[in-house]
């Protein structure tokens, strides 16, 4: 099939291979155009377009879609359908109409709930024991269109947000492979009126670690802040991420150090910290970490 493909970061790479994989034809790639990165703040290209690239693709990265020119050599193109995942532009209504069979979005939620931009990081906050994708006929409302064809995985118990996101990438390149293979077949299911919430784009403020909350709310707000941006605390002037956790033993004054394996008392119950970050260096286990800070059993963080 003929296709174009509208993605831009990591989490967009393996749907890229999967359909070069499957032997559809390529007609070209949208992604988001380089931006200033690292040190030097030269232009990088995202990963998305170093994969097409490598690849030999032809690479597309308009600033907008909302011109006519940019919408008539979309539409010039030609393609059966379009598939987008995470491309990060909106897509005027002359975009979506214009594939013979319009535009497949791979969403990373068990729509209608967790509609918009992070729902891996509101599915682990929020409690959620499972989550999916869905392979979705897009239209001009936001991750309002009809279901393809939806693909359930269950959250597990320490599961962090980055881990989270790898695997539903990879169950999102197999789903939209399976939905292109039977997309004359499919009946597109219009999403349920109840049920629907909205995945808010992470704000920073949410990151700061309340110790006073219970145990499973700062257990999962590390979890589903974890790698990006990171739940954190300031202790004597040093700022910490706190990176994986499980729930641990144990009660105490909220942010006090309960044993040598950084348990954390919380407002109810504690947390097991697993992996840390202290600014400037890199990610570290606890054992690690305790090496080059110490943080003793009664230490209030």
């Amino acid at each position: 099939m003929r296709l174009i493909f509208m993605g831009t970061p990591e989490f967009s790479v393996p749907v890229l291979d999967a359909l070069v994989d499957a032997g559809h034809e390529i007609a070209a790639v949208y992604c988001q155009p380089p931006r200033p990165a690292g040190r030097g703040k030269k232009d990088r290209p995202s990963p998305v377009q170093a994969r097409a690239e490598a690849l030999g693709l032809a690479v597309r990265h308009p600033v907008s879609l909302k011109g006519e020119a940019e919408q008539a050599d979309f539409a010039a193109l030609n393609a059966a359908a379009a598939v987008v995942v995470a491309y990060g532009l909106i897509l005027p209504q002359a975009i979506l109409d214009a594939p013979k069979q319009g535009c497949l979005n791979i969403h990373a939620s068990l729509l209608p709930r967790w509609r918009g931009a992070a729902p891996i990081h509101r599915a682990i906050m929020a409690g959620d024991e499972r989550t999916g994708v869905c392979i979705m006929q897009m239209e001009a409302g936001l991750d309002t269109g009809p279901v393809l064809l939806r693909r359930e995985t269950p959250i597990g118990a320490e599961e962090t947000t980055g881990a989270l996101h790898d695997r539903l990438s990879r169950l999102g390149a197999e789903a939209i492979t399976e939905a292109l293979a039977q997309l004359d077949t499919l009946t597109p299911e219009p999403q349920p009126e109840d049920g629907v919430t909205y995945a808010d784009k992470i704000d920073k403020a949410e990151a700061r670690i309340d110790w006073t909350r219970p145990a499973e709310a700062v257990d999962r707000q590390i979890r589903g802040l974890s790698p990006f941006p990171g739940a954190w605390i300031d202790h004597e002037g040093t700022r910490i991420k706190f990176l994986a956790s499980q729930i641990g033993a144990g009660s105490g004054t909220p942010g006090e150090v309960l044993d040598d394996a950084l348990t954390i008392a919380c407002g109810s119950g504690a947390v097991k910290v697993l992996r840390l970050q202290k600014a400037g260096r890199g990610p570290q286990g606890t054992e690690d970490f305790l090496r080059g800070m110490a943080l003793p059993k009664g230490t209030r963080l």
